[in-house]
Order: C-alpha cells, then structure tokens, then sequence
C-alpha cells in the first residue's frame, strides 16, 4: 500500500468536497436573495376604507337567518 497515493486522493477528495460545499453554499445564498425578491415583489393588500361605514357596523354576528 502506497502512502503517498492514499493521501493523496484524501486530499484531493477534501477538496472536492470543500468545493462542492461551497457551491452549495452560494447556491443557497443565490435562492434565498431570489426568495427575498419574490416576497418583496407582492402587492401589499389595501386597507379596508371603513371611513363611511357606521361604527356599530361589523360588531355582531347575525345567525338567525
């Protein structure tokens, strides 16, 4: 068994993985900026405009039909 060989291929296999962690790492980051834009592009809801309704209004429910 050859030493040098062995780790060799440990290292560049911990640089692959390094890599591959990294990638995935700014991927995540890429889809979470995305994300952000997406949530930041929807329409906010309108406010209710209750300035011509009467207060009383809205208060009881009416279950007797």
């Amino acid at each position: 068994m050859n030493i040098t060989s062995s780790t060799n291929a440990a290292l560049i296999s911990n640089a692959s993985d390094t890599v591959g962690i990294s990638i995935l790492k700014k991927a995540m980051s890429i889809e979470a900026q995305s994300a952000m834009a997406l949530i930041h592009a929807l329409p906010q809801p309108l406010q209710p405009s209750t300035g011509n309704l009467p207060p009383n209004l809205g208060q009881n429910i009416n279950t007797t039909a």
